[in-house]
């Protein structure tokens, strides 16, 4: 084939669809993979270009052409370079003639040095397999000087941008988008191949264009480089598709500032980004696997979200690790979990599952491991758990509050047997014992933490105990030092369960059958001022009581956000039977300003009725107003106590405390029966301030304070726990 000296190069560089792979896990991936494969199909393209400088630099140097090394003799050195290159099948790279019909002549009918319309023919190159052997061997022959041809540079007197056709882009946004990427094609600049083919990485890498095809075109001011670049189309439309659990809203809010505008792969990498963090941030198994432009300006959204398959429960030895079998009911540790078959996996309530078979009090360790359900795109979860022993003793001790006297003050020994997990099904049956110096409690206890067969995750608690605790929070402070004890045989039933996030009910019955009883444990009526110590005037009061409390534990931390109430009603249904009713609230708020936290408590609580005067509020005391003994302040009908305090660390576990509290009883002690408070002249109303230290131990937070109350008089308080 003759090839006309005329002809010029047309270098085009491939659209790029950015269709990520399913195993990819992020767009941002998926384009770095898209900008590696241009950067691949570029380097390939290197030789070919490589020559076309070498080309420049070795003109013919034929005295019989009016211009010496004319552009189209050199375009033409270049197209038969070219044709030997023809076989590389680099998918960046296709040869095209661009051929002008109307050849611009001189008046004495000579060729022009330039083209009129370089652009309005292409004609393809077909040459026989003979031809194209012998100028790929011209092209081996030329190779050693073909490497250091890439550094070499030509002067480009022009740059523009324009579409595929050559024509001018109908927006010029677009082209001074394509123009502010370049960086080393400028006008009058002399450029080598890296350069050219850096910019056209940039323009592709702007976002806005689809397509970009360096042409290199001789005319009569020299070298003109344009970049005919294909811009994406404009966003009209969205399909997002298998997004099971993303909320439309959330993908209109990320792809809405795009409609009616080209679109944008940078712009389009960011909708995604937020996409795959919204799965991210809730720990979903979940992503865009696939994006792709369709016709008209729909942008296609393909969402991999993980289901659950199965779930499975794995019991491990404790000492070895290995299967074993395990004594707890699968279907009790299954009932627990949020996670449910068909559900897209959540690592977040994965974590909550976790914690939740761990609060039921059987295991020792809690595990969930996802795995790949074959190629259904599906998870299978195991659950290891590891039991703990499900029974056995002990023993322990504490600090009663309301003993403030005696060598050993407050001191209590406990003695208990417990099995936590009755026919595999987490239900715990308790028998203990309470002895101190003179409070003691014994107590058999039934729990059934979710009572089979409901959905509300229902408790029911069966009671009975017999207890004698010290009865001065009343009737304390007798002139002969003499004490007396309350003595109480209780039953009761209890079912508990939530009813909204973070809040939980309890409602019940309780029996209780109660006296009071001297040093030598004599059953008595009254105290050493005279003063009633039951409602019927008989050896005992009893009551049956039904019971409601709901509390709003916020976090469940101590400086969080609590709030409880508690309602008693005495039911008479026998005429002996006490009929009253008991209020009581309380309300907890922390706040944490730097290092220090700062905590704010408040209770409160009212009786009406017929009522044991022993079962007044008693202010006073550790938990209460700190600087008073228990119960000094005042008992009555009502009461507020109020306490603020702050915190701060000092070193390691151990931490600084100041503190405020103040009570009063409302001017309600004279309306107990027998007015116990003004017979031992307490004032009704009282406040306390002071300092103190807190450790961390496993016992809970230990805490030594002294306090100061307003009547200037200091007393230590120490307690095991956070305060009531």
């Amino acid at each position: 084939m003759h090839v006309h000296e005329e002809h010029d190069v047309h270098f085009s560089s491939s659209s790029i669809r950015i269709n990520p792979s399913p195993h990819d896990h992020s767009l941002l991936s998926n384009l770095q993979s898209c900008s590696k494969t241009l950067s691949s199909h570029l380097s390939n393209t290197r030789l070919s270009l490589t020559r076309i400088l070498h080309s420049f630099k070795t003109r013919h140097t034929s005295t019989q052409t009016r211009r010496r090394n004319s552009p189209t003799q050199i375009l033409n050195s270049i197209t038969q370079l070219m044709i030997g290159n023809n076989n590389s099948k680099s998918p960046l790279l296709s040869l095209s003639l661009i051929h002008s019909t109307n050849s611009i002549r001189s008046e004495n009918n000579e060729p022009a040095t330039g083209l009129s319309s370089p652009l309005l023919c292409c004609a393809s190159l077909s040459l026989t397999q003979d031809v194209i052997q012998q100028q790929q061997q011209q092209v081996v022959q030329k190779g050693h000087s073909s490497r250091s041809a890439e550094e070499e540079r030509v002067l480009i007197s022009e740059v523009l941008v324009r579409t595929k056709d050559g024509e001018e882009l109908e927006r010029k946004d677009l082209e001074v988008e394509a123009l502010a990427a370049l960086k080393a094609c400028r006008a009058n600049s002399a450029l080598t191949v890296r350069e050219v083919q850096e910019d056209v990485h940039r323009i592709i890498e702007s976002g806005y264009f689809c397509s970009c095809t360096p042409v290199a075109v001789d005319t009569r001011d020299g070298i003109r480089l344009m970049f005919q670049v294909e811009p994406n189309q404009e966003f009209r439309g969205l399909v997002c598709e298998n997004a099971n659990v993303l909320p439309s809203k959330f993908i209109q809010e990320a792809f809405q500032d795009g409609f009616g505008k080209v679109i944008n792969i940078k712009r389009l990498e960011e909708a995604i980004t937020s996409i795959n963090g919204w799965y991210m941030e809730r720990g979903l198994f979940g992503i865009v696997s696939d994006v792709d432009t369709l016709s008209g300006g729909i942008v296609r959204l393909q969402v991999a979200e993980a289901e659950v398959n199965n779930i499975s429960i794995r019991f491990l030895d404790r000492k070895t690790g290995e299967p074993t079998k395990g004594k707890t009911r699968v279907e009790t540790i299954l009932r627990q979990l949020t996670t449910k078959k068909g559900q897209v996996y959540s690592m977040l309530q994965g974590k909550r599952d976790e914690d939740t078979v761990l609060a039921m009090g059987i295991m020792e360790d809690v595990s969930i491991i996802p795995q790949p359900a074959g190629d259904s795109g599906k998870v299978d979860l195991i659950m290891n758990c590891v039991e703990r022993p499900s029974g056995g003793f002990s023993a322990g001790g504490g600090i009663s509050s309301g003993i403030t006297s005696g060598p050993l003050s407050g001191l209590i020994g406990s003695f208990a047997y417990s099995h936590r997990n009755i026919f595999g099904r987490n239900q715990k049956f308790n028998v203990s014992l309470e002895r101190g110096q003179i409070d003691s409690i014994f107590r058999i206890n039934y729990t059934d933490p979710w009572i089979e067969g409901d959905d509300k995750r229902t408790s029911r608690s069966i009671m009975v105990q017999n207890s004698r605790t010290p009865g001065n929070l009343v009737h304390g402070n007798q002139p002969d030092n003499g004490s007396l004890t309350i003595g109480r045989v209780t039953a009761g039933i209890e079912y508990s369960r939530p009813f909204r996030p973070k809040w939980n009910g309890t409602a019940g019955l309780i029996f209780q059958h109660a006296g009071a009883r001297d040093e030598q444990g004599n059953p008595i009526i009254k105290d050493f001022y005279s003063s009633p110590l039951t409602a019927s005037g008989k050896t005992h009061d009893e009551t049956l009581l039904a019971k409601f409390e709901s509390i709003y534990t916020g976090s469940g931390e101590h400086g969080s956000t609590m709030f409880a109430f508690n309602m008693e009603q005495g039911l008479p249904v026998l005429p002996e039977w006490l009929f009253f009713n008991r209020v009581n609230a309380r309300t907890r708020k922390g706040i944490n300003i730097g290092p220090a936290s700062f905590l704010f408590s408040l209770s409160g609580g009212h009786v009406v009725g017929n009522f044991s005067p022993h079962e007044a509020f008693a202010i006073g005391g550790t938990n209460s107003v700190r600087g008073y003994e228990e119960g000094a302040v005042g008992s009555g009908r009502s009461y507020v106590v109020g306490s603020g305090e702050v915190s701060f660390p000092m070193r390691g576990p151990v931490e600084g405390v100041l503190f405020t509290d103040y009570g009063t009883d409302l001017a309600s002690g004279q309306k107990v029966p027998g007015d116990p408070a003004g017979a031992r002249l307490k004032p009704g109303s009282g406040y306390g301030y002071g300092f103190g230290v807190r450790v961390d131990s496993p016992l809970g937070p230990l805490r030594l304070e002294y306090a100061f109350n307003d009547k200037h008089t200091g007393r230590f308080h120490f307690g095991v726990g956070q305060r009531t």
